[in-house]
């Protein structure tokens, strides 16, 4: 949490203890609806609907858009329908399609009743395209203009926009061109637009190699076009070359923030909407799942201690040196897991690569162990003054090791096959199999070698 999050919390706290009926009112007026959302996320549940049924109604379905799960949904269940129907009415499109999932039939019933028909026909496209596709990150209302106007008649269309909507478009940078049967031509820069005679035709100058996204591009590789191209916002256009929609620079930072928290939280088995402040119950039979799968692999690592329980009994030494063993099989194997993962979720592992990287990784592997084995040989010789026990104690770290980068290499791609998010289940895997085959090598090797 920022400073600047952090005071604007311990802030509000204060106010609404002092005041719960309108404390918050006035530190709320200088916030967006961004941060007003993490204060919700970040005060405990008690004081969550006092600071909500204080804010404005009309940013009040814009910090629900900014929640996430649960946390979203009981907000949603204390507000009155009528109320959310107005919160809503001064939303986009694609903004109420994101929240629709969460809102009472009824309320949506209202909604779209109350549309008209090109706002509905706007709202139905939308909704054709899951969220985690360009189709549904997209704003169906394209601030489009013919190529064959002037400048002149564009400037006098984004007037009569701004004076009919109140304002034109977020992120508005540049205006999409198309011909008389809605079919993409380029786009227009707003510094093109103000910066030649209104005279000027669009499509002498507009900008032509502009590549479109497709309505199915999933959200991740939308994110990495715009993070790729440096843009603010991209025409969405069908097969046939048709203007759809338009994704701004906007919603991609919402998806980026998704995936660094999906990847942060699914390391630890939590759920990517994860609420600090959630019913204690209900985050208890969630992670207890997550709890008894770990239990189950240090069974395993147990089990395997267990074959050579004889073995420990006739020298302490292993059982003070087994803990090394696995600590570092598990980073070495962490280390090549994590960038594994990233590989494939950047779409930089295939099967022309998929062979040298393995290669490249197992060759780090095995000067890594080589390097580390001597060293801990050393280190046991003199600390139990034992020569074959240092021995012993080198060539399981050097099996070890090269093992973690083994596991860390393709673990994630047979999840991936499988269907199994690699962030998710690769760390679970890599500390079993470490942990196991560490245990079972360092053991092995002293009970054949030592007794």
């Amino acid at each position: 949490m920022s400073k600047r999050l952090q005071e604007q919390v311990d802030l509000i706290t204060d106010a609404l203890e002092n005041s719960p009926e309108s404390g918050a009112k006035s530190l709320l007026k200088s916030m967006s609806p961004a941060e007003i959302a993490r204060v919700i996320e970040s005060l405990p549940g008690d004081l969550r609907s006092p600071l909500w049924l204080q804010l404005p109604r009309v940013i009040k379905g814009e910090v629900l858009l900014e929640l996430q799960g649960e946390l979203r949904r009981s907000l949603i269940k204390q507000t009155d329908e009528q109320e959310l129907i107005a919160c809503l009415s001064v939303m986009q499109m694609d903004e109420i399609a994101d929240l629709d999932d969460d809102l009472p039939m009824s309320v949506v019933n209202a909604m779209v009743k109350a549309m008209d028909v090109h706002r509905r026909e706007r709202y139905e496209q939308v909704k054709l395209y899951p969220d985690d596709v360009a189709g549904g990150l997209m704003d169906v209302d394209a601030t489009a203009v013919r190529g064959d106007v002037s400048f002149k008649a564009v400037l006098r269309y984004l007037r009569r926009l701004r004076q009919r909507e109140g304002s034109l478009p977020e992120h508005l940078d540049s205006l999409m061109v198309i011909d008389r049967h809605n079919r993409f031509m380029g786009t227009l820069p707003l510094s093109d637009l103000v910066s030649y005679d209104i005279s000027t035709i669009v499509s002498d100058v507009m900008t032509r190699n502009v590549t479109g996204i497709t309505p199915l591009t999933p959200a991740h590789e939308v994110a990495r076009i715009f993070e790729d191209q440096d843009l603010l916002s991209s025409p969405v256009i069908d097969d046939k070359g048709h203007l759809v929609g338009r994704i701004t620079v906007d919603d991609v930072i919402n998806v980026m923030r998704d995936q660094a928290d999906h990847e942060i939280l699914a390391r630890a088995g939590l759920d990517q909407h994860e609420d600090m402040f959630a019913p204690v119950v209900n985050s208890s039979v969630r992670r207890a799942l997550w709890l008894g799968i770990n239990l189950l692999t240090a069974f395993l690592a147990a089990w395997v201690i267990g074959l050579f329980e004889e073995s420990i009994e006739k020298m302490v030494a292993l059982a003070v040196l087994m803990p090394v063993v696995a600590s570092m099989g598990g980073v070495a194997g962490s280390q090549t897991l994590t960038l594994v993962t990233r590989g494939i979720a950047l779409d930089q592992i295939g099967r022309r690569n998929i062979w040298k990287l393995a290669a490249h990784e197992l060759t780090i592997g095995g000067f890594n162990g080589i390097f580390w084995a001597g060293v801990v040989a050393t280190i046991a010789y003199y600390w139990f003054n034992d020569l074959m026990l240092g021995m012993v104690f080198g060539a399981a770290m050097l099996i070890v090791i090269f093992t973690g980068a083994l596991v860390g290499t393709f673990i994630p791609l047979i999840l991936k096959r499988m269907g199994i998010d690699p962030a998710l289940a690769g760390g679970v895997v890599l500390t079993t199999a470490t942990d196991a085959i560490g245990f079972f090598a360092f053991l092995g090797l002293a009970t054949v070698m030592l007794f």
